[in-house]
């Protein structure tokens, strides 16, 4: 795992877990070509070699901001080019985020506008803190969301209430974002990122393929007609019932202990 980030922090916990924490805290861990360069390097990778990992937990250094979105302060002076470049590698980044075969949790706990909001909404799901709060901000600025606003967030929370965010630019709460489907858990910032280990956790003690196959199969699924879901569901299933984590889950039960999975 490489350590030597610039613009994210990296820790791997108890072996199968990894904490990676958006760490520019003096811009609001808002989003600059390095950052997303680094967050492209490091999700790409896991495409290849998942490194032993069984769950990813995603948060922002600090208490005040998960991600403001894209550093302005950056883009300002931008040629049209120079915009276009910058953002076709954002792109490919949350294309590398939302194909990660490994469960990917959010811990948001502050701010999360403009591409904050849609890294949110990429994530299989995520917590927040009761003080964060979320918007999509772009057409206050001339522009729309760009990087899977539009059709993941109406994926998450509703077409209505979709179009209803991305059309007023307005902020909402945790509580709303909870309410809209967008947020599983609003918790005290003090209780946050604990909690969303603790899933990570549950999450790492269970069968590897099944947890990947199962994932493969909602987010594949729900793009599908539901008979083409169904036989893809079944597919992804046939895959297990051949592997050591499949008979050593039914020993297990049988012999009333704990199951010790090792993704083969």
């Amino acid at each position: 795992m490489n350590q030597s980030y610039e613009t994210i922090a990296v820790e791997r916990i108890d072996g199968h877990i990894l904490l990676i924490k958006l760490n520019r805290p003096q811009a609001a861990n808002a989003m600059n070509t390095r950052m997303g360069e680094e967050l492209m390097d490091l999700f790409e990778r896991f495409q290849i070699d998942t490194e032993g990992l069984r769950a990813l937990v995603l948060t922002g250094a600090g208490d005040k901001a998960f991600c403001a979105g894209g550093d302005l302060k950056e883009r300002n002076g931008m040629t049209d080019a120079q915009w276009l470049r910058q953002h076709a590698m954002f792109e490919r980044m949350l294309r590398a985020i939302i194909a990660c075969p490994i469960p990917l949790i959010g811990a948001i706990n502050g701010a999360a506008y403009g591409g904050g909001c849609e890294i949110t909404s990429a994530l299989d799901f995520a917590y927040a803190s009761d003080n964060a709060r979320f918007a999509l901000t772009e057409v206050t600025l001339g522009i729309m969301p760009g990087a899977g606003g539009t059709q993941n967030l109406p994926r998450a929370m509703g077409e209505r209430r979709a179009k209803e965010v991305i059309m007023t630019g307005l902020p909402f709460t945790a509580q709303q974002a909870f309410e809209w489907g967008l947020i599983n858990r609003v918790l005290p910032q003090a209780e946050l990122l604990e909690a969303t280990l603790a899933t990570a956790r549950r999450i790492a003690s269970n069968a590897p393929i099944s947890i990947k196959q199962a994932k493969q199969s909602i987010h594949r699924g729900l793009q599908m007609s539901l008979s083409d879901g169904l036989a893809f569901e079944i597919e992804c299933y046939n895959r297990m019932v051949s592997t050591e984590d499949r008979h050593e889950g039914v020993r297990a039960f049988n012999e009333k202990r704990p199951p010790v999975f090792r993704g083969v």
